[in-house]
């Protein structure tokens, strides 16, 4: 029994390793994109208020679209963290599923 969990521990290992090993890297690139946009917008609009082309009511509208930029990114960031979980959870569920039904020699119901 031991050497069975050992084998269904290094399963789901792999299989989480599977899907992490795929989306991190593409989640890395895009939060390098997004955080060098919003560090590039806020200097320009640091350069605009200091130079002064920039004054009050635009800087309100500038820091107001900054303030929106990084929700917007946050919400993506979270949106997409979502989507790993959840191809993270299928990858998890569908190896243990795998297991049982090789080990029990039947066939499962589908995982929900």
């Amino acid at each position: 029994m031991h050497n069975r969990r050992d084998h269904l521990a290094q399963t789901l290992l792999d299989a989480a390793r599977g899907v992490i090993g795929d989306d991190l890297p593409r989640l890395r690139g895009f939060v390098r994109a997004q955080l060098d946009a919003l560090a590039q917008q806020a200097l320009y609009i640091a350069a605009g208020i200091a130079d002064g082309s920039i004054d009050g009511p635009m800087q309100r509208h500038f820091l107001d679209a900054l303030e929106e930029m990084t929700r917007s990114f946050v919400n993506t960031l979270v949106g997409l963290g979502e989507i790993v979980a959840e191809r993270l959870w299928n990858a998890l569920v569908g190896a243990l599923w795998d297991a049982m039904a090789s080990i029990a020699a039947v066939r499962l119901p589908a995982h929900r």
